[in-house]
C-alpha cells in the first residue's frame, strides 16, 4: 500500500510500475474517519491476498484534485479499480460491503485478463492512465495560471481606467481654478503691487474658490495613488450635511464659459425649499460635472441643457440633467454605466462611458440610484438620487 505523502509524480510512477494484477485507488479527505476507512479496506483486501496480488494507493483529494476530476468523483471515500479493465468505482461510507459484492466480478475480470495476456503474450499498457492523469495535472496548473493572468490583466485595465478617469475629471476643477487665478492676474497692477477693480469680497471669493479647486485636484490625485496599490478599491466617501441646491447653482455658474463656447444655454430649476442631503460634496460635484460635460458634448451648438432638482420623496432628492442631443439606443442603455463600455459612435472620442461608471460607484456609495431615459435623436436625461439629511 502506498502512502498519501507521495508526491503526484511519485504516485503516478508507482501506479504505472506496479506489477500487481489488481490496482486500486482509495480517495479520502482530511476527516478524522479517513484513517479508519483506510484500515477497513486494507484489512478486507488482506483477506484476499492469497487469491490476488493487489496494490492499494491512497489519494488525499485536496492534494491531487486533478485525479478527482479525471475520475469524475462526487463523493468520498471512493475506491477506484483501475486495473484490470473495465474501470469500476465504489463510493460511500459502506465501501467494504460494496467491495464484498463486487469481488466475484473483479475476480472474474482478473482471470479473463490473465488468460488474455497469456494468449497474446503482451504486457498491458498501463501508461494511458499516467498520461491522462499528468495531462489533468497540467490542465489544473494551466487553469491556475490563466486565473492569475486574468487577475493581473484586470488590475492593469483598472489602473488605465483610473488614469483616464482622472484626466477626464481633472479638467473641470483645473479650468475653474485657472479662471479664478487668471481673473486675479488680469487685475494685478505691477507698478503699485495691488489688485485693481476688485472688491475685497470678490477678491476673497476668487481666492477661496481657487484654493477649493486645488484641494479637489489634490484629493483626486490621492485617490489615484491609493487605487494604484490594488484593483477596485473601496471608494472613500465622507458624507455630511450638504446644501445641494447651492452646490448646483455654483456649478451652473462655473460652466457658463464652456456653454458659451458652443452657444448652448443651461436652464436650471432648483426650488429654494430643497432639503439638505447627506453626501460627500466633492463626489457629488464630480457626478454633476461629469453629467453636464457629457450633455454639453452631445448637445449641438445652440442647444439647450436642463439642470433640475426635485424633492422626490421624504427620503430622497433627485437631480436630473437633460439634453436635446443624439440620444442613446434603448438596447444600449443598460450597458453605459459599465466600466469601459463605449457606444459604437464614440470609439474615437471621450464622452459617455468615460466617467459614468465612476458616477455609478459614487451614487451607489451614497445609497442612491442612477439611471438614464433616452431615445435616439430625442436627447438624454440622466437622473440620480441622494438621501435627505436627517
Amino acid at each position: 500500500m502506498r502512502s498519501s505523502s507521495e508526491t503526484p509524480t511519485d504516485h503516478l510512477q508507482s501506479v504505472v510500475k506496479s506489477d500487481a494484477s489488481l490496482q486500486l485507488l482509495l480517495f479520502v479527505d482530511k476527516r478524522t474517519t479517513a484513517k479508519e476507512q483506510i484500515l477497513q479496506i486494507s484489512k478486507y483486501l488482506d483477506t484476499l491476498k492469497p487469491d490476488c496480488d493487489f496494490d492499494l494507493h491512497v489519494v488525499e483529494v485536496s492534494e491531487q484534485p486533478y485525479l478527482v476530476e479525471y475520475y469524475k468523483l462526487v463523493a468520498t471515500p471512493a475506491l477506484v479499480k483501475i486495473r484490470p479493465e473495465p474501470r469500476h468505482i465504489l463510493a460511500g461510507s459502506n465501501l467494504v460491503s460494496q467491495l464484498e459484492e463486487s469481488w466475484p466480478y473483479w475476480q472474474h475480470a482478473l482471470s479473463a485478463n490473465d488468460l488474455l495476456d497469456d494468449q497474446l503474450n503482451v504486457e498491458e499498457d498501463t501508461t494511458s492512465f499516467a498520461d491522462a492523469a499528468q495531462l489533468m495535472q497540467l490542465s489544473d496548473q494551466m487553469f491556475r495560471l490563466r486565473q492569475e493572468n486574468e487577475a493581473l490583466q484586470d488590475q492593469l485595465k483598472f489602473k488605465d481606467r483610473m488614469i483616464n478617469m482622472l484626466a477626464h475629471d481633472l479638467r473641470n476643477p483645473l479650468t475653474a481654478a485657472t479662471i479664478a487665478l487668471e481673473t486675479l492676474a488680469g487685475q494685478w497692477d505691477e507698478d503699485n503691487e495691488v489688485i485693481r477693480n476688485l472688491s475685497s469680497a470678490l477678491l476673497q471669493r476668487l481666492t477661496k474658490h481657487a484654493h477649493a479647486q486645488t484641494q479637489i485636484i489634490e484629493r483626486m490625485i490621492t485617490n489615484l495613488l491609493e487605487a494604484s496599490q490594488g484593483s477596485e478599491p473601496d471608494l472613500k466617501t465622507h458624507p455630511k450635511q450638504l446644501d445641494l441646491g447651492g452646490l448646483c447653482q455654483e456649478i451652473a455658474l462655473r460652466v457658463q464659459n464652456a456653454l458659451k463656447a458652443k452657444s448652448q444655454t443651461l436652464k436650471s430649476d432648483i426650488p429654494p425649499d430643497i432639503p439638505n442631503v447627506h453626501a460627500d460634496a466633492d463626489q457629488v460635484q464630480q457626478v454633476i460635472l461629469n453629467l453636464l460635460d457629457n450633455a454639453m458634448k452631445y448637445t449641438p451648438e445652440g442647444g439647450e441643457i436642463q439642470l433640475l432638482v426635485l424633492h422626490r420623496t421624504t427620503q430622497k432628492v433627485q437631480v436630473s440633467i437633460c439634453d436635446n442631443g443624439l440620444g442613446i439606443p434603448q438596447e444600449k442603455q443598460q450597458y453605459i454605466f459599465d466600466n469601459q463600455y463605449r457606444l459604437d459612435r464614440d470609439q474615437d472620442e471621450s464622452g459617455y462611458g468615460m466617467g459614468l461608471a465612476h458616477c455609478k460607484r459614487i451614487v451607489g456609495n451614497h445609497y442612491g440610484e442612477i439611471w438614464v431615459d433616452s431615445a435616439p435623436n430625442h436627447g438624454s436625461s440622466f437622473h440620480f438620487t441622494l438621501p435627505v439629511y436627517r
